[in-house]
């Protein structure tokens, strides 16, 4: 694989990698906060339409919890990583039947072997039809419409599942306070009566629009018109309409290339650091930039050609790249 040479200063790097806990806890109450406001609208409108806003608005604060999750596994919150373990699978993790360190193992793997078979990521998505690009867009459309039904969320489950569930080494103290943490949850939602609010207003999002924006997600990080020779072809970067930010891109997740770069850096700098990176023109001209994930992504997978730079995206330095091979199926 052809690699970029790393030309950013050492002390803006170093900069961008301080952390700053404050804002990560801001992060985490907004969106539980937000989470709490779309469910109370939802109970006094009464309305159908509240309901599905809910879903949907709870499932993209899911998306957000998984984007933290993923900081809190670079170590991206505190310095003191107990402290940070504790808070990042109570408030993050566990909420979504997963564990920071459970995520950590699959996530190092896949920055130290990204797009390789040793990439647990990469070999288990490879030639399996929901990633195998171009793609008809009858199949994509069914393929969404899955989640919304359960049959694709199952599919999915079930590789996260195998991937992220990797308990060795964690201590029996760790698995009774893991264990107690469900039961304590159990136990309010009986005595409160509010079993059918939980299924309503969790596990429903969570087996559908959350799974769904997961899986965009996961595509416009590796999958589509890739260049896997190039080490800035190989990861894209997307530039989402201000809406998707909420759904498909919260939290900064979008500069997926930038961080497998730089993965120091925490979420709330990578804006500052891709700003810095495109003033490089090795990277301007070579790194894989896409104009939003309803357009510019679903254009590369479904054509398998590369977006020409849309002029909005040109204002802001993205390159038009040329068309690359799609991934071949088993």
């Amino acid at each position: 694989m052809q690699e970029y040479g790393y030309n950013l200063d050492q002390k803006l790097i170093k900069r961008l990698s301080g952390l700053t806990p404050w804002r990560t806890a801001l992060a985490i109450a907004f969106d539980w906060a937000v989470i709490a406001g779309v469910i109370a609208l939802s109970e006094y409108t009464q309305s159908i339409w509240a309901l599905i806003f809910a879903w949907v608005v709870i499932a993209g604060r899911m998306h957000a919890f998984g984007v933290l999750i993923h900081d809190f596994a670079h170590y991206r919150f505190i310095s003191n990583k107990k402290v940070s373990e504790w808070v990042g699978d109570a408030l993050l993790a566990w909420p979504l039947l997963t564990f920071v360190d459970g995520y950590r193992k699959n996530h190092l793997a896949h920055h130290r072997y990204t797009n390789t078979e040793k990439d647990p990521d990469w070999s288990i998505k490879l030639g399996r039809m929901h990633f195998t690009f171009p793609q008809s867009w009858q199949f994509a459309i069914l393929n969404l419409l899955g989640y919304l039904v359960g049959i694709s969320s199952y599919r999915d489950m079930k590789s996260l599942a195998t991937r992220l569930s990797d308990d060795e080494g964690k201590t029996l103290k760790y698995q009774l306070v893991r264990f107690g943490y469900y039961i304590a949850i159990a136990f309010v939602l009986t005595l409160t009566g509010a079993w059918h609010g939980f299924v309503v207003y969790w596990m429903i999002p969570f087996f559908t629009f959350f799974l769904l924006f997961l899986y965009v997600r996961s595509v416009a990080e590796h999958f589509g018109s890739m260049d896997y020779e190039s080490e800035l072809g190989s990861s894209r970067t997307v530039l989402p309409y201000l809406w998707e930010r909420a759904f498909f891109a919260p939290h900064n997740v979008n500069y997926h290339l930038d961080h497998h770069l730089y993965p120091s850096v925490p979420y709330y700098n990578l804006p500052q650091l891709h700003a810095a990176l495109m003033a490089d023109p090795e990277y301007a001209a070579g790194a894989h930039i896409t104009r939003g994930y309803t357009t510019g992504l679903v254009r590369e997978c479904l054509a398998g050609e590369t977006q020409a730079a849309p002029a909005d995206a040109n204002a802001a330095g993205v390159p038009t790249r040329r068309a690359d091979s799609a991934i071949p199926a088993e």
